[in-house]
């Protein structure tokens, strides 16, 4: 038997049934399962000890939402200032030159810089699938995933309707939707697990209501009720997407969900920034999830999600980075931040504090995922943690309330430790990878895709339009 004791914490948020804090005492993990919790001091020998004086401990970060390839397209000058349709129109002239190796780099790239922010599960929506990679794409993201020992919810993406078609991506990077069937039934025949503890499990989201035909989004929704799977896409973004909608369908994005048969417990979106009141009723009454994205609300100028209203209708509010060419980080501090910043650009009565911010990062995104053995420190929960030293600079003068400096202050260094099934995969903010090669493997790959899509499109991507 494996035992770890973490012992004499600053603060403990466990996040648990009860919403429990305490200072002091320990946290004993067995066999990657938390077997004991509490203020009091646990006197026994484990096989690894913990001294966490001055350290703020939270359960594992829970992101739900994001495009790990994209961290090989940053702050492209041309993108920098477009709102989401042209930002999109341009970026699929670059995503066409994606490969196998790209997608293995760029998922290790965002996966570990999520880890060094407290991320310890990820789902990840990879939906294009460029002519000249590999069909099986999501094979090479849970291999790297893999690699680095974190949790992993990667979701079978898919786009089937290209530009000849209607829709907005390039006829060369969607698929056959019997393709998308098919190669389904073998992602999840070969990788998913939903028993207890699982570290691979695989959802279904077709991309968006302007790149998948309606028909794919209603077997997509049939499909995942009958296997017992999560689902998800992209959800009123946008009042392009709002207009889109109505002009193609005759319905709102959420009426046309509920058309779809997707307003149901096992489906979670992304961004909800354009609702009403009766679409935040109706979304809470069929509990569903979302995954807010502050930060890349703020960065294409989309709007601010009302957040408030959609936690007091019970919908399962969770927290995303979003792609890195829309935010540009993957840092869960930040997103935290942001989303409890932006929230107070409201009337006050809409204020979301330190600790909803907290709650949506952990039980939110364990809710959003459909899981309930992770996103808390309590026995018999996965021992998913990460530890924050707070006796430093970024954080001095702070510790009168530990746990909420942690959102309020911008912190300047990793976490220092990350546990993953109760095995440390980050300390100190190292993980065993070696992050100057995969640096420099990542920014060849990234130059060399917008050289290419310069050449192909006579495009200048390097001057502000």
């Amino acid at each position: 038997m494996s035992t770890l004791l973490i012992k004499n914490p600053l603060r403990v948020a466990t996040m648990n049934d009860s919403q429990e804090e305490f200072s002091g005492g320990h946290i004993l993990i067995e066999n990657g399962v938390i077997t004991s919790i509490g203020p009091e001091s646990l006197d026994i020998q484990a096989e690894k000890t913990i001294d966490a004086t001055g350290m703020v401990i939270t359960p594992g970060f829970i992101n739900t939402h994001h495009h790990l390839y994209q961290t090989l397209t940053r702050n492209i000058p041309l993108m920098q200032d477009q709102p989401l349709f042209s930002w999109l129109s341009n970026h699929y002239e670059v995503w066409r030159e994606l490969t196998t190796e790209a997608v293995e780099v760029s998922t290790q790239t965002g996966l570990l810089e999520l880890m060094k922010s407290g991320v310890t599960t990820s789902s990840d929506h990879l939906y294009l699938f460029p002519s000249q990679a590999s069909p099986e794409l999501i094979d090479t993201e849970i291999e790297a995933a893999r690699t680095l020992g974190l949790r992993f919810q990667p979701t079978r993406g898919s786009m089937s309707l290209g530009k000849s078609k209607g829709g907005l991506p390039p006829d060369d990077v969607v698929q056959t939707e019997d393709f998308i069937r098919k190669d389904t039934k073998r992602l999840l025949k070969k990788y998913h697990d939903d028993s207890t503890g699982s570290m691979t499990r695989i959802s279904l989201a077709p991309c968006s209501p302007f790149s998948v035909t309606p028909e794919l989004m209603k077997q997509t929704a049939e499909y995942a009720q009958a296997n017992g799977l999560q689902i998800h896409t992209h959800l009123a973004e946008t009042l392009d997407e709002e207009a889109y909608c109505l002009e193609s369908f005759g319905l709102r994005p959420v009426a046309l969900m509920e058309k779809l048969q997707w307003l149901t417990s096992n489906s979670w979106y992304a961004h909800a920034v354009h609702l009403n009141d009766d679409e935040i009723r109706v979304m809470g009454e069929n509990q569903v999830g979302i995954s807010h994205c502050p930060s890349s609300n703020m960065r294409l100028g989309s709007g601010i999600a009302r957040i408030r209203e959609l936690l007091d209708a019970k919908v399962k509010v969770s927290l995303g980075v979003d792609g890195s060419a829309s935010n540009d980080s993957s840092d869960m501090l930040l997103e935290m931040r942001n989303a409890m910043l932006i929230s107070r650009l409201r009337e006050q009565d809409f204020w979301l504090t330190a600790r909803d911010v907290l709650q949506m990062a952990t039980r939110g995104g364990a809710a959003a995922l459909g899981r309930d053995d992770i996103g808390q420190l309590s026995v018999g929960k996965q021992a998913d943690l990460a530890l924050f030293n707070m006796l430093n600079l970024a954080q001095a003068g702070s510790l009168s309330d530990p746990l909420a400096s942690l959102i309020f202050t911008t912190r300047q260094q990793p976490v220092d430790y990350l546990i993953v099934q109760g095995k440390i995969v980050m300390k100190r903010g190292l993980s065993e990878l070696d992050e100057s090669v995969l640096i420099a493997k990542h920014n060849n790959i990234a130059k060399e895709m917008l050289d290419r899509a310069e050449q192909r499109t006579k495009l200048n991507f390097s001057i502000h339009q």
